[in-house]
């Protein structure tokens, strides 16, 4: 039986010739994979997988991924792909009540695409400084002008120096803003630039560029991972990686992090899925789609991890041979050994020695611990993996200016695709307002858009800005997300109704709705994402950022500081407000509903009866 919504054939017709379309099915997949392939693939996934028990960590994140992610990748491509529409309009005609849903995903999509460009303009910064020879972050600065920035360098490294010091040339504190740094601002009008140029057109543009920024990212992660491999220390990284411990998962801030690690990568609830699925064409197996594009976001995710490790791995070593270096030449000096009577393979056996037999003597020098588990600890999540570990190991690697130039490119082509589907979550809906549409082309909006967004990402090139975009990362892309997403599955299953849901699905796939989508829809993917809700609130604790002091006590690590409380208010604001959209806009249209009601009764004629 065809569905009701699709009963009129013509007016299915009518949408593949008005409405754009992607030139073919590849585009389409590859612009749902760039979307949702993206920094936390890369940067994210690995250190969550390091810090829960390594492989023991795939347990809850394959559960969030098969009952939560995919059922709900599914119902976006699904919804998006059959009423034709943005994330307003969709949720607009399945209740007018739940336009509010539309706006939160706009909201959300805007807020992101203002930080996360903001991260394409440090790749940028170090891709540009990745030609210098030597690599500025190879050694500390040697202008004597300066003694207080050097010592600053040598207490802490010289990558994390040209990091917090001459990138961002931070601030002790939030507060502290200071002036703008022109090299960043120059950066993210750039970036800004080129995401323009690529989506200036919507999909007729963005799917020519997907091509080179979706695939040629997996072309650089396989020459890391072949050059990785053959490094030293490269099978520790791994097996520290993925050496399962199972005992983490009593963690609950494991399966949390699982949960919304899915929601981030697969790029749940921004509109944008839905608004790239609404260019394909209605008869198209969004089931298959679905599975495909998700399981092929959590591969790159493992796949990411055996470079990025193995070449971590190498570092650590690196670090463990120079640490036993320098204990050794203290040995040798000391006590008068030969050079070639102690290496690194028995160090061990005479600091045994030596400390049985002169253990003052010993323990007057000082010598540091030297332990590879220490080093392969230090390893970090975010912008410090990629900008402060990798870098410091890149350095260490022949050809280094080679590997960093290539490290950034893959960086910046992850990023500029995952924009192309925030923007387009932005886009679309906006140009499907009649009031738009009729004053404004696509390519105005889009550079009105841009526009605003460079203006207000304008604050992260400040000395705080980076104090600023972990406020935005930490309170815009997790709890509005996962409300997003629940009310998205409330919305169909229980208001556009699961049937007529399931008979559309039927009619654009050919085939019948499986068991395991009812049941996840239904029951299993509210009840997490409601769990999930729960233990984000009950885990959570005042919040607080850490700041880059040279003048703290226990420099080089970093003070711990709880925001002010205008900053809190901020915070609170962020999170709030996506959310709050949606029960606002169900209330003003709740309104104007009755009103319109009372002005038709008003206008409605008396049933007296008229005096004679």
């Amino acid at each position: 039986m065809v569905p009701a919504s699709f009963s009129d054939d013509s007016r299915v017709i009518k949408d593949d010739v008005n409405r754009p379309k992607w030139d073919n099915k590849l585009q389409y997949l590859l612009s749902c994979i760039g979307f949702a392939v993206g920094f936390g693939n890369v940067w994210r996934f690995p250190y969550l997988c390091q810090t829960y028990g390594g492989g023991a960590f795939l347990i809850p994140y394959v559960i969030a991924l098969v009952f939560e992610g995919i059922p709900i990748f599914h119902l976006e491509l699904a919804i998006g792909q059959c009423l034709r529409k943005g994330s307003i309009g969709v949720w607009t005609q399945i209740s007018p009540y739940l336009g509010g849903l539309g706006y939160a995903c706009m909201m959300v999509s805007f807020l992101v695409s203002v930080y996360y460009n903001m991260i394409l303009a440090w790749v940028t910064w170090y891709f540009v400084n990745s030609f210098r020879n030597p690599l500025p972050w190879s050694s500390c600065p040697q202008d004597a002008s300066k003694p207080e920035l050097i010592e600053e360098c040598h207490k802490s490294t010289a990558t994390n120096f040209f990091w917090y010091r001459h990138t961002l040339h931070i601030s002790a504190d939030i507060t502290q803003s200071g002036p703008l740094l022109w090299w960043l601002v120059l950066c993210l009008a750039i970036c800004w630039i080129v995401v323009y140029i690529c989506t200036i057109r919507g999909i007729e543009s963005t799917g020519k560029a997907i091509y080179v920024t979706t695939t040629f990212p997996y072309l650089i992660l396989t020459a890391f991972l072949i050059y990785g491999l053959t490094l030293p220390g490269a099978v520790d990284g791994l097996v520290y990686l993925f050496t399962p411990n199972v005992g983490i998962l009593s963690n609950p801030r494991a399966w949390l992090d699982a949960a919304t690690q899915i929601f981030y990568s697969l790029s749940l609830a921004f509109g944008g899925h839905i608004a790239y699925s609404s260019y394909i064409p209605q008869k198209n197996d969004c089931e298959k789609d679905a599975v495909v594009i998700a399981t092929v976001n959590s591969l790159t995710s493992m796949y990411a991890s055996i470079p990025i490790f193995s070449i971590l791995g190498f570092k650590a070593t690196m670090s463990y041979w120079d640490c036993l270096d320098r204990n050794i030449k203290n040995l040798i000096n000391a006590f008068n050994i030969t050079q070639s009577s102690i290496s690194r393979s028995n160090y061990t056996r005479w600091l045994d020695s030596l400390t049985a037999s002169f253990p003052n003597k010993i323990q007057g020098l000082n010598l540091k611990t030297c332990d590879l588990e220490h080093f392969l600890d230090q390893s970090a999540s975010g912008a410090g993996l990629a900008f402060i570990v990798f870098t410091e190991a890149v350095v260490r690697m022949p050809g280094a200016q080679a590997w960093a130039v290539l490290f950034f490119i893959m960086l910046f082509n992850l990023g500029l695709s995952s924009m192309f589907g925030l923007v387009q979550g932005v886009l679309t809906p906006l140009t499907e307002f009649p009031i738009v549409s009729k004053y404004l082309t696509k390519e105005a909006v889009c550079g009105i858009i841009c526009l605003l967004s460079f203006l207000l990402g304008l604050c992260f090139t400040l000395r705080s800005g980076s104090y600023w975009l972990e406020v935005f990362d930490g309170y815009v892309g997790t709890m509005p997300l996962l409300v997003i997403a629940f009310f998205e599955v409330m919305g169909v299953i229980f208001i556009y109704g699961m049937k007529r849901f399931c008979d559309d699905v039927r009619w654009m796939t050919g085939r019948p709705v499986k068991f395991y989508w009812k049941a996840s829809w239904q029951i299993i993917s509210p009840v997490l994402m409601g769990a999930v809700f729960l233990a984000y609130i009950a885990i959570q604790r005042p919040p607080s950022y850490s700041a880059w002091n040279p003048d703290y006590e226990h420099f080089p690590v970093k003070e711990q500081k709880g925001y002010p409380g205008w900053i809190v208010f901020i915070c609170a604001l962020l999170t709030i407000t996506p959310c709050a959209i949606i029960p606002i806009a169900a209330i003003h249209h709740f309104g104007q509903v009755m009103w319109a009601r009372k002005q038709k009764q008003a206008q409605r004629p008396s049933n007296n009866p008229t005096s004679t």
